[in-house]
């Protein structure tokens, strides 16, 4: 049967392919049929949310591993020709509707809260999709737009405005579920305690600067600030017991765009054996 927490919110970071840590956590949460009434997502963290509210077990497993070796997946040409490292259209379209279909109409009863964070490239902000609000056309649009990570993706345009990577904007939405009333927030992060990011380079950020809005072109100028005090607060906020945190002990060795298969299944196994071993504490900490 399953369980939830009330006034609980479960938060996920991104990461591109890093996020398949996040999948293997997620699974032994179906497996133990924990759910959350409250759930943020953003970029991969979104994309392992609906699969999470749709009950299919399986599904992060298989997309984000079968068809890593796939050119229309992900591929350094595509990049170099077309300004795009992953299939975009192949992942948001032949994907859920023909190869691993994905159960629309179980999402659509499931009556959990989901928020899928996007940024808005003209005003430098972070953007903010509710399920509730979404039709079944519209919501892997919202998914897409919160995965176009920039120099790897193009902007999507949705609902009047030009989108990308939620985490340019927003990496770790906690402040979102503490607006929401949550008492309770389970964060799972890609990146071990104590990583803290780096300013882009000076030619990273000239290419910005040429190729996005201004609004969106300084925050990523200033993304390593926002996303270290952040992580500053969720040291603090762990260590006080006021969060509880799952995220992998080491670096993962996996990059945004890994594309060897073992090593995400290697990535994915550590996501289910940390969510086991910390299993209790955490219903302990749901009062579950």
């Amino acid at each position: 049967m399953e369980r939830k927490s009330d006034n609980s919110g479960l938060v996920l970071e991104g990461g591109g392919l890093r996020g398949v840590y996040t999948s293997g956590v997620l699974r032994v949460f179906m497996e133990r049929e924990l759910y959350f009434p409250w759930i943020a997502g953003v970029s991969m963290g979104a994309c392992n949310a609906v699969n999470y509210l749709s009950r299919q077990k399986e599904r992060n497993r298989i997309v984000n591993m079968q068809f890593v070796r796939d050119r229309r997946y992900l591929s350094y040409r595509r990049l170099l020709f077309h300004g795009e490292l992953f299939g975009m259209d192949f992942i948001f379209g032949d994907i859920p509707e023909k190869l691993v279909p994905f159960d629309y109409r179980r999402f659509e009863q499931a009556d959990e809260t989901l928020l899928i964070v996007a940024s808005d490239c003209m005003r430098g902000e972070a953007v903010y999709f509710d399920k509730s609000t979404l039709k079944k056309d519209q919501f892997m649009t919202a998914l897409r737009a919160s995965c176009s990570l920039p120099f790897l993706a193009k902007p999507v345009m949705f609902c009047g405005k030009t989108l990308m990577d939620g985490g340019v904007t927003d990496p770790v939405p906690l402040h979102k579920s503490i607006e929401a009333g949550n008492t309770r927030h389970v964060l799972i992060l890609t990146r071990p305690a104590g990583y803290r990011k780096k300013a882009l380079p000076l030619p990273v950020i000239a290419m910005a600067r040429l190729r996005y809005p201004k609004r969106l072109a300084a925050a990523l100028e200033k993304r390593h600030i926002g996303y270290n005090h952040l992580m500053d607060e969720i040291d603090a906020k762990e260590a006080s017991g006021e969060i509880f945190v799952i995220r992998p002990k080491i670096d993962l060795h996996v990059g945004k765009a890994e594309r060897d298969a073992r090593r995400l299944n290697a990535v994915y196994q550590q996501g289910m054996e940390d969510a086991g071993a910390c299993f209790s504490d955490l219903e302990a900490y749901l009062k579950v």
